[in-house]
């Protein structure tokens, strides 16, 4: 069991918890993730682990209430426990002195964002940053965020923060502004992380995307988060989840990220529904 000590609402329906799991936290490195199983009965599902603290013996993760599963963990409260948090999982990000890199974080991805930005910086690379949301208040993270980064911008789809548009479309500019990267970070949603795939690809320049394909053991056994690329089958749970971006097929991972969705849908609603009626 791993009790929850801190819990936060960082915009709506987007949560920040801190969970003991002192084994966890001594080994965690940036870019690795945890699998999360609420109660016996529960479903297994991947989380990043966005901070850690050896000391305390606690582990952060923050998410994005979409399906049953997130629903259920965010109405757990401070002083709850989790029956399973298994990890740390994955590869850690290959973290290297580079002269200057961007790191780019698109609505909850930015709580992945961040722990790569933060390590980059330890090893004394100049970061840059972008973060986007659709609106202001979906933004998270800005002042750690700003720790960790020489520069940041901001972008949101309407405008209310920042400049308006995608983060891709401010990675482009300041790629014609001369800003000369040795490497793009990207993690959000793969629609935005695709954009800043197609952005960086005529420049040559080196991206690295955090791949969120559907995920169960997480120990490369049951294969449900295999993915293509360069042309071979790879799995992000023990292969990644960092990958070159300008290799991933991300025509194939969207089709196969969407193929739940109808039951994921259907979950949801009934699992609402009987909230609703305080079953």
């Amino acid at each position: 069991m791993h009790k929850i000590v801190v819990k936060r609402e960082l915009a709506p329906k987007i949560k920040l918890f801190e969970v003991e799991a002192p084994e966890i936290a001594s080994k965690a490195q940036a870019g690795q993730f945890v699998i999360l199983k609420l109660d016996e009965s529960g479903e297994r599902f991947p989380l990043t682990i966005v901070d850690w603290n050896k000391t305390r013996g606690t582990i952060t993760v923050i998410f994005l209430e979409v399906g049953v599963s997130t629903e259920k963990l965010g109405k757990l409260k401070e002083g709850d426990s989790i029956t399973d948090v298994a990890g740390p999982l994955g590869k850690p990000s290959d973290i290297q002195n580079y002269p200057l890199i961007c790191v780019v974080g698109g609505g909850v991805g930015t709580a992945a964002a961040y722990p790569i930005a933060r390590a980059f910086k330890e090893a004394g690379t100049k970061v840059i940053s972008i973060i986007g949301a659709k609106t202001a208040n979906m933004l998270i993270l800005e002042d750690k965020i700003a720790e960790a980064s020489d520069e940041v911008y901001i972008s949101t789809d309407d405008g209310t923060k920042g400049q308006k548009g995608f983060v891709s479309d401010a990675l482009k500019k300041l790629i014609d502004k001369g800003y000369n990267f040795s490497a793009v970070y990207a993690i959000g949603p793969t629609v935005m992380m695709r954009a800043v795939a197609e952005t960086t690809r005529p420049y040559k320049i080196k991206t690295i995307v955090s791949l969120n394909p559907i995920m169960v053991d997480g120990m490369g056994m049951c294969g449900a988060c295999r993915v293509t690329v360069a042309g071979a089958t790879r799995f992000a749970c023990v292969d990644g989840p960092d990958f070159d971006a300008h290799q991933v097929d991300f025509t194939e991972l969207i089709k196969r990220q969407r193929a739940y969705c109808p039951e994921e849908k259907m979950g949801l609603q009934q699992y609402q529904e009987k909230c609703a009626c305080g079953k």
